[in-house]
């Protein structure tokens, strides 16, 4: 998660750098991929440690991102590769720039500071902006057209899983209401107005600010970021080299519940029934877990960066390229 500087450029202060580059040991030689380049903070950091013969593949679905982190990290020559594309395609890029196979890969997840800041991307409900909140801009949908196309249920059932808003369906209705009598959402601030008559004085004065849930929940959904986040793993950890790690950095529940549950998922070993004599499934782990819990930054990091509060990292090492691997319907 990269913050803005007062001009809405990219400019990078990389959360848990130090735990990033403990757990993902990037060394001269390796082949690294960052899922999520950002302003190219950890990227530039895991480069330092590359070379000579390393790699760095940096991949984001912002445009912006990308030509900022091209210029930033120029002088790395050749140890650079960025890509702008969605980690949710991983394995065509890796087919492409890296189809032996990676040492290293790191996901730091959610919106950047830099896509909050700018207004013209329409993340904010602090400002009165258009509601885009599109990480990549080439998408069809904004967070405007899912308030004018969606029905109540459907936007009562984004923002109860996606932003678990308990006033989910009351919200809902008061944006139906709202596209009946004055036509559609298309403003934060007519949102967030909305969002606080929806939502009973006392329960507004709980839990930070009141629009925060819901445009988190279209955030996520016109982004499809936790599907993603399920194929990039998946994708990620098969191309995964035997002793490669994996770091993922993520700021809600959401997230981290969908990460806890892959790596839980992909360390196990015989998935047999209670009671049999003997293994039948064959199944071979993938993963050995390297942070029983999840990691979160120091008192100090969150003052230096308050945008780290929420994060919290998890990180594992391939331990093997698996037979058959089956879990629910994943299958490797």
């Amino acid at each position: 998660m990269s913050p803005a500087n007062d001009k809405g450029k990219y400019i990078h202060l990389p959360v848990m750098l130090a735990e990033v580059l403990e757990y993902l040991e990037p060394a001269p030689g390796k082949t690294v991929v960052d899922a999520t380049l950002g302003g190219g903070g950890h990227a530039e950091a895991i480069l330092r440690r590359l070379s000579p013969g390393g790699k760095l593949i940096g991949i984001d679905r912002d445009r912006d991102a990308v030509e900022a982190s091209r210029g930033r990290l120029s002088f790395f020559g050749e140890l650079f590769l960025p890509v702008k594309a969605n980690f949710n395609t991983l394995a065509d890029v890796l087919g492409r720039f890296a189809p032996e196979g990676i040492d290293g890969l790191l996901f730091d997840l959610g919106v950047s500071s830099y896509q909050l800041d700018n207004e013209e991307r329409g993340f904010s409900y602090k400002k009165d902006v258009f509601l885009d909140m599109r990480m990549d801009r080439e998408l069809p949908q904004t967070a405007a057209d899912l308030l004018r196309e969606l029905s109540h249920g459907e936007l009562a059932k984004i923002f109860r899983i996606y932003g678990e808003e308990k006033w989910a369906g009351r919200i809902a209705s008061f944006i139906i209401e709202h596209r009946l009598k004055k036509g559609p959402v298309t403003g934060s601030g007519e949102l967030v107005e909305i969002i606080k008559n929806a939502i009973p004085a006392r329960a507004r004065r709980q839990g930070g600010h009141p629009a925060k849930r819901v445009f988190q929940a279209l955030r996520i959904a016109v982004n499809r970021e936790l599907e993603n986040l399920e194929n990039g793993l998946k994708q990620g950890m098969k191309a995964l080299r035997p002793g490669g790690r994996i770091v993922l950095i993520s700021y809600h529940s959401l997230e981290d519940k969908i990460v806890k549950n892959s790596f839980r998922d992909f360390s196990q070993r015989c998935i047999c029934p209670p009671g049999l004599p003997e293994c039948r499934c064959g199944r071979v782990p993938l993963l050995k877990i390297l942070t029983k819990k999840p990691l979160f930054p120091s008192q100090e990091e969150v003052e230096a960066n308050p945008r780290a509060r929420s994060a919290r990292l998890r990180a594992a090492m391939k331990i093997s390229n698996g037979s058959v691997i089956n879990t629910g319907n994943k299958q490797f």
